[in-house]
């Protein structure tokens, strides 16, 4: 009991450490940007009226952090400033107000965060459902001509960027055999090519992964007493074999999450998926929507964080001395 509040603990200290480090690059790197927010969402003909008036309501008439340097030297602000007063409302469970729109920043977030984990999500299965058959034939045919054309397939997918595989698959399914929408998430469909894009390299990784878990497990001698039991291969492979193979597999698959949020920027924009990484590149980025650059930014890595303890629960669910 007292290794599990300890380690609960653990996880919430770093949970925590995750989100301040985060606002904190992410408000640095937007402050060291060149160019006003004011004059990219008003246009360059905005009145200094105008200017001072949206800087005086979004509050970017305060200095950024605790302190500031000019000609004068150092000048320490106190609490008076945009950083503290980003975290005053983050407490509150306030992302604050976007510049652009005027809406809260929580609610255009949430909108899109349902979609940008769909994708992520079938990615995944997309992922899994080529590298499982995949890595398992290579394993159990070790050597062979099978072994060494599901590597090269692998080492394609993994040389292959989301920029160039998105753009052949809407030239093929879309463009010349007109199977898909080429771009778009109106309909249940239009999933599939994001989806694969995306996944494609992820099975690449995982073939080669659960080759080698398999190969290693195979020399183990569960797997001679299994075969010496009258055990038939198909079960002696996908029921003791790959259970046992799959606990660095799904260590791969909880760190590659992270992998596929980021990775879902580029191809939301590719195929104009209206998700997350869309929001923050047309809307956060290109707006220089500063809240809504920190907020897409600050909930894409807690996912992160949120799916490595998943998958920290999930591997000790397969092998219980984990848990020692």
């Amino acid at each position: 009991m007292k290794y599990k509040l300890l380690n609960f603990a653990r996880q919430i200290g770093l949970l925590l450490l995750v989100v301040w480090t985060v606002v904190s690059l992410v408000t640095l790197l937007i402050e060291l940007v060149p160019g006003s927010p004011a004059t990219a969402i008003l246009g360059d003909q905005a009145t200094i009226e105008q200017i001072n008036n949206f800087n005086l309501k979004h509050g970017l008439d305060k200095p950024a952090f605790f302190f500031s340097y000019n000609e004068e030297g150092l000048k320490w602000h106190g609490a008076a400033n945009r950083y503290m007063d980003y975290w005053t409302g983050l407490v509150q469970g306030d992302l604050g107000t976007s510049f652009r729109t005027d809406r809260p920043v929580l609610g255009m977030i949430l909108e899109r965060y349902p979609s940008t984990i769909m994708l992520a999500l079938a990615s995944m299965i997309v992922a899994i459902s080529i590298a499982v058959p995949l890595g398992v034939l290579a394993g159990t045919n070790k050597g062979t001509l099978i072994d060494n054309s599901s590597s090269l397939i692998a080492l394609l997918g993994i040389s292959l960027p989301t920029f160039v595989i998105g753009p052949f698959l809407v030239y093929l399914f879309a463009v010349k055999l007109g199977w898909f929408s080429p771009t778009g998430s109106a309909n249940p469909e239009d999933i599939i090519l994001p989806a694969v894009t995306l996944g494609a390299a992820l099975s690449a990784i995982l073939t080669r992964m659960i080759r080698s878990s398999v190969i290693e497990e195979l020399g183990e001698d569960y797997v001679r007493t299994a075969r010496a039991k009258g055990l038939s291969e198909r079960k002696v492979i996908y029921k003791h074999v790959l259970k046992n193979g799959l606990i660095p597999v799904v260590t791969i698959l909880g760190l590659q999450l992270g992998v596929l949020l980021a990775g879902a920027i580029i191809t939301e924009k590719i195929f104009n998926w209206q998700g997350l990484g869309l929001l923050l590149l047309d809307d956060g980025i290109g707006k220089r929507d500063y809240r809504l650059v920190q907020g897409c930014v600050l909930v894409i890595s807690v996912t992160y964080i949120l799916a490595n303890s998943l998958t920290d629960l999930v591997y000790r669910r397969l092998d219980p001395r984990i848990r020692l």
